[in-house]
């Protein structure tokens, strides 16, 4: 069995919820069942979500699969466990891009931002950590 580490241990909570999270506040009227959305956005909804599921259980699998634990292992958790939030990150971005539907106030900055930039930073302090106990 793989040995419980600090670092193991936050990758371990930023995937799950990467690959969690997007069903607890997607799937609901607001997003994937929303009348007002044409059935594409709720493709591109729903190709969210399952991106987040997939990334989240490709970290989990790189943490705690069969296999000696190393420092490139190690590096394919992380990028994993990342890419969902700076994916969300970027997004904002994009034109015309709001983090609410009307008729909330549309912004370019909600929690969503400050989720993403929590989990990128327990990421980059989990990488930090093990990177320390790994070799190469």
């Amino acid at each position: 069995m793989s040995r419980i580490t600090a670092g193991k241990t936050l990758l371990t909570f930023t995937a799950l919820w990467a690959g969690t999270g997007p069903y607890v506040f997607d799937w609901n009227a607001t997003h994937i069942h929303n009348p007002e959305w044409p059935p594409h956005a709720k493709f591109h909804n729903a190709q969210t979500m399952s991106l987040g599921a997939a990334l989240g259980g490709a970290a989990l699998t790189a943490l705690w699969g069969r296999g000696q634990w190393s420092r490139g292992r190690l590096q394919v958790a992380t990028t994993a466990a990342s890419m969902y939030w700076a994916t969300q990150l970027a997004a904002s971005a994009y034109p015309g891009v709001a983090l609410a539907d009307p008729p909330a106030r549309p912004s370019r900055k909600g929690p969503q931002t400050y989720v993403a930039a929590g989990a990128l930073a327990l990421n980059a302090l989990a990488y930090v950590v093990e990177r320390r106990r790994t070799r190469g």
